[in-house]
């Protein structure tokens, strides 16, 4: 007669068993999906971009690393130097810088404004001091004084004055 299992539209149904192909095929579409999950290997894959792989090199080079300038690794006794900040004027003979402050054409129309009596900003003021101290210093770096020019006329006077007593005593 029948036996006592389970009905077999009533119960779950058996699990049917897989072969050893399926097995097989199964584990090979497996061991296909785990290989594709990372990077590629090796770093040249990386840089593929361009033909070749010697152009690219300078691109992604970092500028810090590699100074071939030699460092002294010990305590000198090489003394830097300081550098001097550099003047706004080239260096100038006290002569040329002279003839330059008398030929100065804004301190000549400053001062033009100043003999007739204008009052002068004190911006234009103080640099009309500034000129004209500048001028005082040169002329006594020179020798120079504002009576020279006098001095030398009134000496050829008195030349000229002693050679009309020599020569008749007019």
């Amino acid at each position: 007669m029948k036996s006592t299992s389970t009905p077999r539209g009533k119960g779950p149904a058996k699990a049917r068993r897989k072969t050893r192909e399926e097995i097989n095929l199964e584990a090979r579409d497996r061991k296909r999906q785990k290989k594709h999950r990372g990077l590629a290997a090796g770093s040249r894959a990386a840089g593929s971009d361009g033909a070749s792989g010697g152009g690219n090199q300078n691109k992604h080079k970092d500028p810090r690393i590699g100074s071939k300038t030699p460092i002294a690794l010990g305590v000198t006794e090489k003394v830097t130097k300081q550098h001097k900040p550099k003047s706004e004027k080239p260096m100038l003979s006290p002569q040329a810088e002279l003839d330059l402050l008398e030929t100065d054409e804004r301190l000549d129309a400053l001062l033009e404004r100043l003999e007739a009596g204008e009052a002068l900003s004190a911006e234009d003021q103080a640099w009309v001091d500034a000129k004209l101290d500048r001028i005082d210093e040169l002329m006594q770096k020179l020798g120079l004084s504002y009576d020279d020019d006098e001095d030398i006329d009134e000496e050829d006077e008195k030349q000229e004055d002693m050679m009309r007593l020599l020569k008749g005593g007019n």
